[in-house]
């Protein structure tokens, strides 16, 4: 698709213009273009190598693209790898792995960024610490060590980690993949609520009955290209045979 996608605000926070990305000499995106409104929730869908997770990693600066322009929250990804914490401030990220620091209590795992990044003093970390536990329920833990957790616990703290940065935008890559059902619905009841509370998302997921209920949009990614894009409806009647074939057989 050439066009950049609609969004739900007049401005978006999440701009992407012609990005392209290679490693080596593999083509992974291919002139994306998206635009992405304040408060939209978007689930990427596509076949593993389809770009989804280096589309979440340009976004976020962790990968330099080769041509095009990337806006997030006012400030230009793709002009400004000496510095980054500006970006930092306003878009968090949670990955498949946790990366929790194992000698660390879950309180002290997430007080750590604002402290050093924003400069928070003890007691202020604390409270938005506090904050982020409840809002992925978890505020009981907050004196336990990782290893005392389950998966989905852990990647909970995950997400609480990212909130208490206090983001405008959150990125989601695949954070349910190495989890059973059981805590997998977990950590999707917890990204549920993120989106009902008014937080911008982009979820790359599998999780189709995620994708059903919260998205506001569904992106269908094929070869480092947007192949389809719509209301969350589309999962139900997708109109390109690439989404179809994905939907019949890569989740069965």
């Amino acid at each position: 698709m050439s066009a950049i996608a609609e969004s739900t605000s007049t401005q978006p926070v999440v701009e992407l213009k012609g990005v392209h990305k290679s490693f080596g000499a593999l083509k992974v995106l291919e002139g994306l273009d998206l635009a992405i409104g304040f408060g939209e929730v978007v689930a990427l869908l596509g076949r593993s190598g389809s770009g989804k997770s280096t589309a979440l990693r340009c976004i976020n600066g962790l990968e330099r693209i080769e041509q095009g322009s990337i806006e997030v929250c006012g400030h230009r990804v793709d002009q400004m790898y000496a510095d980054m914490k500006p970006l930092r401030r306003d878009v968090g990220i949670v990955f498949q792995s946790y990366n929790l620091f194992p000698h660390l209590t879950v309180e002290e795992n997430i007080t750590i960024s604002p402290r050093i990044v924003k400069k928070s003093s003890k007691k202020e970390a604390t409270d938005i610490a506090s904050s982020a536990l409840a809002k992925v329920g978890l505020l009981e833990k907050r004196d336990n060590y990782p290893e005392q957790l389950s998966g989905g616990q852990q990647q909970r703290v995950a997400i609480a980690r990212a909130l208490a940065m206090q983001p405008k935008v959150m990125l989601f890559d695949e954070v349910t993949s190495a989890l059973d059902p059981e805590l997998t619905g977990e950590v999707l009841r917890a990204m549920e609520q993120l989106a009902k509370d008014g937080m911008t998302m982009i979820a790359v997921t599998h999780e189709i009955g995620f994708a059903r209920r919260v998205a506001d949009r569904v992106i269908f990614m094929h070869k480092g290209r947007i192949c389809e894009m719509g209301p969350a409806s589309i999962i139900d009647n997708p109109q390109t045979s690439e989404m179809r074939q994905f939907l019949d057989h890569d989740l069965k």
